[in-house]
């Protein structure tokens, strides 16, 4: 800014502008103005505001006042100010001191002289008393002030009372943020950067300036208004030029198009101007087509959270810009500790807000603008804020709606407030905070003073008993809607029934392997057959029409089960197996069709198939069933591990920041102190969390604070979960726990943390049924067991298996001769046994 420069005008006074007395000091009263003093005021600003003058400085006090001349225009040759004033009868002359010699002292009593006689402003007859204005310096309802004028132009220089004020509504002018000059101790002012700029570019524009004001809202007393200037909106230039920035909170009641000012940023941003010279934008580091792209939403993750299927293929989490889902506090959530706490139905909204994306988004391909990427953070120890993993942030929208502006405006989510420098939020911030103040007006979900909805849902998954209640219900309705929750696998997938109120466990009818799992929370028909011993749901799914089943044989990612010969569908799922099997597409890609002769040739003596690979055993359950890894991705997992905790080393996860919740994948730490991934299978309490170690089949019950969140970089997604359940093929489990656990006790000792061989024999209701060799002697583990009396045969019926169960019955003929082990009674009889195991007689 240049210089200023204060002239007082020599020889002539002029009346005293009105001055509040200083709030600090109750006892002084307000001074009024004195006659003609506001029209001296108001005759020079007419007169001089915004043009060029030129002054001569006759008289320079002790002080450093300065007193001299002022004229119109670049010279002296223009008009002389004083004698204009005092021409006007607006000023008095300073006669005392007046030199006879000096013309222009003289021409000033002489222009005196001649106001006096024409009877000119101060001079006038009886007129002095309209000249002092009525000012108020405080308005007693400032909301109905404001409301009686809102929207309307006010010219803001002006005499008459009811517009008080008018250079303090400049002084509420918060529609934007300069910098300023801060007040130190010492009472002196410090700038802040570009502050005295922005000061100099504001009043050589607006000070003393014929401006209107639109008077825009009155919170909390205090008023809110815009100044227009003749040339143009003073607000958007100086945003534009880099000297401002916006305000979040009086932005929604900008009447003015809150969307220009907010481009007049962007504009001073982008060209880095002034108090932007340092910003980097946050999508700064990404190409424009990682900023700007269409994809397909294949699941909702939460009221503001979703996944979404890029065109290469790859999945991504796209969460909304600027909004928080509807999230309850933590003492009502620990109400009842004895209620298993589900946030989709416990908190009041979500469910709503979840089914409102679902309906709308869920399948169908959506724009997606990333306006900011979170970083990931980390919960700090003297603070409840929990640590959250990296977000990509964005403003999606479909058909031109965006779908955070919509969740907002039916009180289905909040606008998350930030800092005045925090420049990560949503590019149609203000859109969120208006739709947010209609839906407080107008009452919607979270803003309703109506009682909150509540959802009364049994979980039925995994309950046998319970499972069993439902069951005929469920069988009776034939096709019923089912809402996708969560999908295990592509023929395991959890339901949740809208008519029943219901979640169940549901498996797909049919088919005996899947090799893709669908990611939909989508609407379908379920129609439930049966049930199995886990209390697990078998049926059928349909989608628009399709059968899901159906649908992935037909596309090449199913096989057809035996099971299924006595459905309604096996003629269509047998034709779609023979299509795909044809086309030679995924599962079918090495399939190899044998000769017709052969193909009749095995019909007639079909036999057992002996195809071992290599296994490592990690797990044997009490049950006698084990858990193995291939051997030959055993390399894979180390490589994962290594990476996975070196990952973890760096950046520690934070102790309590995890909350279980069961299905969740997480990452575990053992009791070796290594991190492992897991799945959580039951939560009791925070302190007793039963999880499942999905790459080496065992379980362990561990307090919520060893439990962290999986690193996306490892999840199933990256390498599949590498321990797979089996169970002995040909042998009976033993009933009776303490041979059952002699038995286990073997089979730790023998082959747990040991390679063997492994062949699949044939399905059972859980897992696969599969023989065992030792890797070095090729000796078969279960027919070991038999000979030693340890176990008794299962005997198979099918052709093709007869081979081995014949092996397994000599085995057990002769355990039965040398009376081992439960062999070892005198007199008896197979009769004898119980049917569900060992309990012979003597």
């Amino acid at each position: 800014p240049p210089p200023e420069r204060q002239i007082n005008l020599s020889n002539i006074r002029t009346g005293a502008l009105a001055r509040r007395a200083p709030q600090s000091q109750p006892d002084q009263k307000d001074t009024p103005d004195e006659p003609y003093a506001f029209q001296a005021r108001e005759f020079l600003r007419k007169m001089l505001i915004g043009k060029e003058v030129c002054f001569t400085v006759e008289v320079k006090t002790v002080l450093g006042r300065e007193y001299g001349m002022v004229y119109l225009g670049r010279d002296t040759t223009g008009e002389n100010i004083a004698e204009s004033l005092v021409k006007e009868g607006l000023a008095n002359v300073r006669r005392e001191g007046i030199r006879g010699n000096n013309p222009d002292q003289v021409r000033l009593c002489d222009l005196e002289d001649q106001a006096k006689a024409s009877k000119k402003g101060m001079w006038a007859e009886g007129g002095a008393t309209n000249t002092v204005r009525d000012l108020k310096y405080s308005i007693d309802n400032p909301r109905n002030f404001v409301d009686s004028l809102h929207q309307k132009p006010v010219n803001g220089m002006t005499h008459t009372h009811t517009h008080v004020r008018a250079v303090s509504l400049f002084s509420y002018w918060s529609l934007l943020k300069c910098p300023t000059f801060k007040r130190e101790m010492d009472g002196t002012e410090t700038p802040e950067p570009f502050a005295a700029e922005a000061k100099f570019f504001t009043e050589s524009r607006l000070l003393q300036r014929d401006v209107q004001i639109i008077l825009e809202s009155c919170p909390n007393q205090v008023i809110l208004g815009t100044i227009l200037h003749p040339n143009g909106n003073i607000t958007e230039l100086l945003l534009k030029e880099g000297f401002a920035r916006c305000v979040d909170w009086s932005m929604a009641v900008y009447t003015q198009g809150a969307e220009k000012l907010r481009a007049a940023e962007k504009s001073a941003k982008e060209r880095k101007v002034r108090i932007w010279k340092d910003y980097v934008a946050p999508t700064a580091n990404l190409d424009q087509k990682d900023r700007q792209f269409v994809a397909k939403v294949m699941q909702v993750v939460n009221a503001d959270a979703i996944v979404v299927k890029l065109n290469s293929g790859e999945y991504k989490t796209i969460h909304l810009s600027s909004i928080r889902p509807p999230r309850i506090e933590g003492e009502e959530k620990n109400k009842d500790k004895d209620k298993r706490f589900r946030p989709l139905y416990d908190i009041p909204y979500m469910f709503e807000a979840r089914e409102f994306m679902r309906k709308k988004l869920i399948g169908k391909k959506v724009n997606v603008t990333v306006d900011y990427i979170r970083a990931a953070t980390t919960a700090s120890e003297t603070s409840s804020v929990p640590a959250f993993a990296e977000r990509t942030c964005a403003t999606v929208s479909i058909g031109g709606i965006n779908i955070a502006e919509a969740l907002v405006s039916k009180g289905l989510a909040t606008v998350i407030r930030y800092r005045q420098d925090d420049d990560q939020r949503s590019s149609h911030y203000d859109e969120l905070l208006a739709a947010e103040a209609r839906a407080i007006k107008n009452g919607k979900g979270l803003h309703s003073k109506k009682e909150v909805p509540i959802h009364r849902v049994a979980d039925i998954s995994g309950e046998t008993q319970k499972a069993k209640q439902f069951l005929p219900f469920l069988q009776r309705a034939g096709r019923s809607e089912a809402v996708v929750e969560y999908v295990f696998s592509g023929s395991r997938l959890k339901l949740y029934m809208p008519k029943e109120t219901c979640l169940i466990t549901f498996l797909l009818a049919g088919k005996v392997s899947c090799f893709v799992t669908p990611s939909r929370l989508s609407l379908m028909e379920s129609q439930i057959e049966s049930m199995d011993k886990a209390g697990n749901f078998i049926g059928w799914l349909h989608i628009e029409g399709v059968n899901l089943s159906v649908a992935l044989v037909e596309n090449a990612l199913s096989k057809v089960h035996f099971t299924a010969e006595r459905s309604s569908y096996y003629k269509t799922l047998a034709s779609g197996e023979e299509a795909a099997r044809l086309r030679k597409e995924k599962i079918w890609a090495n399939y190899e069709e044998k000769p017709v002769e052969e193909v009749v040739h095995v019909s007639e003596e079909k036999e057992r198939t002996a195809n071992y690979r290599a296994v490592y055993v990690t797990e044997i359950t009490d049950a006698m069933h084990f858990y193995t890894q291939d051997v030959e991705t055993g390399t894979q997992l180390e490589n994962l591990m290594e990476t996975m905790r070196s990952e973890i080393a760096s950046q520690p996860p934070v102790e309590g920041s995890y909350a279980a919740r069961r299905g969740d994948y997480c990452i575990a730490k053992f009791a070796d102190g290594e991190w492992y991934r897991a799945r959580v299978e039951k939560v009791e309490s925070p302190a007793k969390v039963h999880v499942f170690y999905i790459d080496y089949g065992n379980r362990e019950v561990v307090p919520s604070t060893r439990l962290a969140v999986i690193p996306p970089a490892f999840s199933t997604r990256t390498l599949a979960a590498q321990a797979t359940e089996y169970a002995f093929a040909y042998i009976q489990v033993p009933q009776d726990e303490d041979v059952r656990a002699e038995v286990v006790d073997n089979l730790v000792r023998d082959i747990q943390n040991t390679q063997c061989l492994l062949n699949v024999e044939y399905s059972g209701a859980s897992c696969p049924h599969v023989t065992l060799q030792f890797a070095d002697s090729k000796d078969d583990v279960g027919l070991n067991l038999v000979k030693e009396g340890m176990v008794m045969v299962e005997v198979r019926k099918e052709k093709h298996l007869q081979k081995m169960v014949t092996e397994y019955l000599n085995g057990q003929d002769s355990a039965k001769s040398a009376r081992l082990n439960i062999w070892r009674y005198g007199d008896f009889r197979d009769d004898d046994a119980d049917e569900f195991g060992y309990k012979l007689k003597k």
